[in-house]
């Protein structure tokens, strides 16, 4: 084969995401610390399912369009810095196939060699021996030694033969790899997706795993419900569309064909800028995900049925009335769902975090919207993008509160920036970024506050307490699986059977003679009668501080430590 067309592409990209999917829980598992929080593998997968979501429909007839678009899903999908720069790499990727129908061997050196330099440029300080090595090795492996491919499907086993060398030797680039004994799992991931692109080169394109009586493929990323299936969940939107400079063109006819394909009693209503929709549905996030991209919710309801038949019953005559209705003005009030807004406000904020209580003090401290996620789910730049529109201020200040969310955070900042200003205070912990909220001062202006922000983060130190997910030697110190490891600067400062000793011995590291404040998130693992506890002996312990400890209840971390 001496060319790959728009739909050999099209496989190539389902292939592709696939296979990662197939493989992501053990990428995860290559997570350098010991902790229960892999999720490189979980962020890529999202992150190229984004992508395909946004292409397993579409008969373009040239490479540039498909691919320009799987990468724009992919852009507004990714999740976590392997995510974003994956998402970058098949930005470079289309952006050299303008004006090419199809990819030759010259056309796929170049796309290549983009899909190098768009990873490099998204990261400010590049670090080799991961993923970004492997792209930037096979890249230009590919391009010294393309003359001695003569089909595509050489090229693709020289692409793939070289990123497994390249992935091999991560350890070598990158000292802590080599001292727990793992490769990159962000190069992993990408060599995983090179195979299933090869795979489809050659005609045996990857299939998706399926699980019980699901069936799932890579030409068909759906499950289909039969007008007879007994269960499922009831799904009902209102959204409005737009703006179209953030959200995609909305096609009715195309987006009621896409959700017939996902589910039956299908009640669909365009009033004006509003669309209303009902559907009985195996996959209702698939359908609010897909939705998204068109507009944002304005109400949402899922249930989960126990008796199909009843319900197609009482949704036909729901059917009936509302095409009798969508004329009339109880229909058009759908316009009126908005509360009046309250006048635009100078500066907004805008935090991660996973946890109620975590939420619940951020929202009591200002903090206008709250983007779920953390450890082991990292929020996509899309969730940005949508917490950015919503929140009602001029200035809007984000604290992303994990070094993994930085990233996404900032892909979104960048592509809302005709719509409102705003800017990533780099905060990684949940301490810092409390504190980088309560610093915000209304009567400052912008640069006095992001100023301000940025340098209150060196402010606090931050220790995490959790649980080791493997046998492992880290900083000298034994690992032993289901013990307790205190992290401190993202070191390992101990490794213990009991979760309070751990959180004590953290404590000894991070108190220090100008230490004024000591707040303690802790988590779902901890009850009541612990926390009460814990804050009458940490009072008596260091009489000199004043003590805050709060009912978090984050998953992953038994105590997330903040000291001021």
């Amino acid at each position: 084969m001496k060319t790959i067309n728009a739909q050999l592409l099209k496989k190539m990209f389902i292939s592709a995401s696939n296979n990662l999917y197939n493989h992501y829980p053990e990428i995860d598992a290559l997570n350098v610390f010991p902790v229960p929080d892999g999720d490189t593998g979980l962020n890529m997968n999202s992150t190229l399912s984004s992508g395909v979501k946004d292409i397993q429909f579409r008969n373009d007839n040239d490479v540039y369009t498909l691919a320009s678009c799987f990468s724009d899903g992919a852009f507004m999908g990714a999740r976590g810095n392997s995510g974003a720069i994956t998402s970058q790499i098949f930005k470079g990727f289309a952006h050299y196939l303008k004006d090419n129908n199809e990819i030759d061997l010259n056309t796929l050196v170049l796309a290549f060699q983009g899909a190098k330099e768009f990873a490099y440029k998204a990261v400010i300080k590049p670090v080799e021996g991961t993923i970004l090595t492997v792209i930037r090795e096979t890249s230009d492996y590919l391009k010294e030694h393309i003359e001695q491919c003569s089909s595509i499907e050489e090229a693709f086993d020289l692409i793939v033969s070289e990123a497994k060398k390249s992935l091999d030797h991560t350890p070598e680039l990158l000292p802590v790899l080599k001292e727990v004994g793992v490769v990159d799992s962000g190069g992993a991931g990408l060599l995983k997706i090179f195979e299933g692109m090869k795979e489809a080169v050659h005609g045996n394109y990857v299939e998706k795993k399926t699980y019980g009586n699901e069936k799932e493929t890579a030409s068909s990323a759906t499950t289909q419900i039969g007008e007879n299936e007994e269960f499922g969940y009831c799904t009902e939107l209102i959204m409005e569309l737009g703006p179209d400079s953030v959200k995609k063109a909305f096609n009715e006819n195309k987006y009621v064909s896409v959700l017939q394909m996902h589910g039956n009693s299908l009640v669909f209503v365009k009033n004006g800028n509003y669309v209303k929709v009902h559907i009985h549905t195996m996959t209702p996030g698939w359908v609010l995900n897909y939705s998204q991209q068109f507009g944002e919710f304005k109400k949402l309801k899922i249930e989960n049925m126990t008796e199909q038949h009843n319900e197609l019953m009482l949704m036909e005559k729901e059917k009936e009335q509302l095409a009798l209705n969508t004329e009339s003005k109880e229909e058009a009030q759908v316009i009126d769902l908005d509360e009046p807004k309250a006048p635009e406000k100078e500066f907004g904020i805008i935090a991660t975090c996973s946890g109620e209580g975590i939420a619940d003090m951020f929202k009591e401290i200002g903090v206008d919207e709250i983007v779920s996620g953390g450890q082991t789910m990292n929020p996509s730049t899309e969730d940005f993008v949508s917490a950015i529109k919503k929140v009602n201020a001029k200035n809007v200040f984000i604290l992303p509160n994990n070094s993994n969310i930085i990233m996404a955070a900032t892909l979104a900042s960048d592509i809302t920036k005709n719509i409102k200003r705003s800017k990533v205070i780099p905060s990684t912990t949940i301490p810092q970024g409390l504190v980088a909220a309560m610093t915000m001062n209304p009567d400052a202006n912008y640069q006095e506050n992001s100023k301000e922000m940025k340098k209150s983060l060196k402010t606090v130190k931050t220790s995490l307490i959790t649980y080791a997910t493997r046998d492992t030697n880290m900083n000298g110190i034994k690992i032993v699986k289901n013990d307790f490891i205190a992290l401190v600067d993202k070191k390992v400062v101990c490794c213990v059977k009991d979760k309070f000793e751990a959180l004590y011995k953290a404590l000894d590291k991070i108190i220090n003679q100008s230490s004024s404040i000591v707040t303690i998130f802790t988590g779902n693992d901890i009850t009541k009668e612990e926390r009460e506890k814990l804050s009458k002996d940490l009072t008596n312990k260091y009489e000199m501080l004043e003590v805050d400890v709060r009912d978090g209840k984050q998953p992953v971390y038994s105590f997330i430590i903040g000291v001021e």
